[in-house]
This record gives C-alpha cells, structure tokens and sequence, in this order.
C-alpha cells in the first residue's frame, strides 16, 4: 500500500508576484488582494503562519482562472 502526499506549493507575496510576471501582479496588488481577501475569495489561497503570509500557488492558480471566467472582476 502506497501512501502519495501532495506537498503544497507555497510561496511568499514577493516570490509569487516574481512568478507571474505576465499576470501583471505586483507586490502592493498581492497585499491589497490579501486585505480585501474575505470579499474577493482571495482567503482561499492565503497560508498563514504567525506572522508570515504565504500563497498557495495552486489556490492561486484555480483563483486566477476564476477571475479570468468572471470577466476578471475582483
């Protein structure tokens, strides 16, 4: 019986706006996302712990799409 683990794909807020430089996401855009995060379903891909702020890059990924669908309204 194998057992696969998924190891989540996290990021910090400055690496994952490193990573997507075509999704035109800055820094500051990332913060203000994760500040409005519980009326624009950003919390879905947030990962905190303590003080540090990391995103879940596939959460991020799904979300991204989302918005893409939705016309991209945040």
């Amino acid at each position: 019986m194998s057992t696969e683990t998924h190891a989540k794909r996290l990021a910090t807020v400055r690496n994952t706006s490193l990573k997507y430089p075509d999704a035109n996401i800055t820094e500051s855009s990332l913060r203000w996302l994760i500040f409005n995060g519980s009326e624009n379903g950003f919390n879905q891909c947030i990962v905190r712990i303590g003080r540090k702020i990391l995103i879940d890059l596939d959460k991020f990924e799904s979300w991204l799409d989302e918005q893409a669908a939705n016309g991209g309204a945040v």
